[in-house]
């Protein structure tokens, strides 16, 4: 019994800490897909796309760079999945 509740603790005191460290792994997810967006084929569909991504990486670290809750940590790691999901899409166009 104590040793369940000795992990119960580690992992509620571990996890806001996991979530901080996980939000250079998505904004780097997200990085990596603008670059395979940016060496494919860009047109004017993609360049928007492609922008848009770029933009919402930037605000995700910013929201990291500056975080002082979780909610922060939070809000960038969704600007990384959104801008990954802009990437995504252009990658999707530029191969019909």
């Amino acid at each position: 019994m104590n040793r369940v509740i000795l992990a119960l603790t580690l992992v509620l005191v571990a996890a806001p800490a996991a979530l901080a460290f996980n939000c250079p792994v998505v904004i780097k997810q997200a990085e990596d897909m603008i670059k395979k967006a940016e060496s494919g084929k860009v047109s004017a569909d993609t360049k928007p796309l492609i922008e848009e991504a770029k933009k919402q990486v930037a605000e995700a670290k910013a929201h990291h760079d500056n975080a002082k809750v979780k909610r922060d940590h939070g809000d960038a790691i969704r600007k990384a999945k959104i801008a990954a999901a802009f990437a995504e899409e252009a990658i999707v166009l530029q191969n019909p």
